[in-house]
């Protein structure tokens, strides 16, 4: 079983992947995100997520990209790589190329497959989990991957894979999953965070969620709610929750390009450039998310954390 410090509670977030307009790995960009989520008081990040184009990077390109992380980080906060791929063999391969880049531990969700089977599910994350020397966050994503786990498939592949510490619950509706994962898991208690750009956060963290592993631009209110939900201060909670949530909402339409966007008014990337055949910002998009960044943060800088 692979051993490592990361305690995946708190806020991890998911990092977009900057490019340039020509489509380049925006390099000084990635290390600027890092950066800035050590200032904002995160307790890791995320590369190579679903949102973060992994499937539309080169291998070059994820290494490049798990090495400027990692070096960004620098032991200063812990960094998990998406090493998610179709092909079990694949997936191994890609964990173990974090491993030897200094990551600290992946983050995996299984491929569809043409006659669904569940005991393939259970056998794919075995195998990963067998050579795996870090931990595993198992993401269930149906809406991406078009796999849907059923519960018990989830807390078997918890008691008898050790290598998974810790899953990410994107299968709506997350709030009763949480609870019935945290119910379910007698023999074995790992962290259950939630995704879904905190679209359902509030309801989550009261249902036990042990915070956030999602790409919202915003990620120090993320943080500002966990930290109320650890203090059992639910009505500062609920009013964070309620203050962001519409900007929460429309960063979670398809696609990244409004994400990068808001990262791009923040300061932090260079360009909201999205890999082709990604989509760049809608019509009336900007305008709508200036009135949206206007009632919701008025004149506060958004190249600096927010103190909230």
């Amino acid at each position: 079983m692979p051993s490592s410090p990361l305690d995946a509670q708190g806020v991890f977030p998911i990092l977009a992947t900057p490019f340039h307009p020509d489509e380049s790995l925006d390099e000084a960009s990635l290390e600027r995100l890092v950066t800035f989520m050590i200032e904002a008081g995160a307790d890791g990040v995320t590369v190579l997520g679903v949102l973060g184009e992994s499937n539309r990077l080169t291998d070059a390109d994820r290494e490049r990209a798990v090495r400027i992380a990692v070096a960004a980080a620098r032991d200063r906060m812990p960094v998990i790589v998406g090493t998610s791929h179709a092909g079990t063999q694949a997936t191994i391969d890609l964990t173990a190329m974090a491993a030897d880049l200094g990551a600290s531990a992946v983050m995996i969700t299984p491929g569809a497959e043409p006659v669904p089977s569940d005991d393939r599910v259970f056998e794919y994350f075995r195998r990963i989990g067998e050579q795996a020397r870090l931990p595993i966050v198992l993401q269930d994503h149906p809406a991406s991957t078009g796999v849907h786990m059923p519960l018990p498939l989830i807390l078997r592949i918890v008691r008898e894979v050790p290598a998974v510490m810790a899953i990410k619950e994107e299968a709506v509706p997350t709030a009763p999953r949480v609870r019935a994962l945290l119910a379910g898991m007698k023999e074995r208690r790992v962290r259950v965070l939630t995704g879904l750009g905190a679209l359902y956060g509030l309801f989550d963290l009261q249902a036990g969620s042990d915070g956030f592993n999602t790409g919202f631009a915003f990620p120090e209110v993320l943080s500002a709610m966990v930290h109320a939900a650890r203090e059992g201060d639910w009505d500062r909670a609920r009013s964070l929750y309620l203050r962001f949530l519409p900007l929460i909402v429309f960063e979670q339409q398809p696609g990244v390009a409004v994400r990068k966007e808001v990262l791009r008014r923040r300061g932090l990337i260079e360009s909201g450039a999205v890999r082709h055949p990604g989509g760049p910002l809608p019509p009336g998009a900007a305008e709508q998310l200036d009135a949206l960044l206007s009632s919701t943060l008025g004149d506060i800088d958004l190249t600096r954390p927010i103190r909230l």
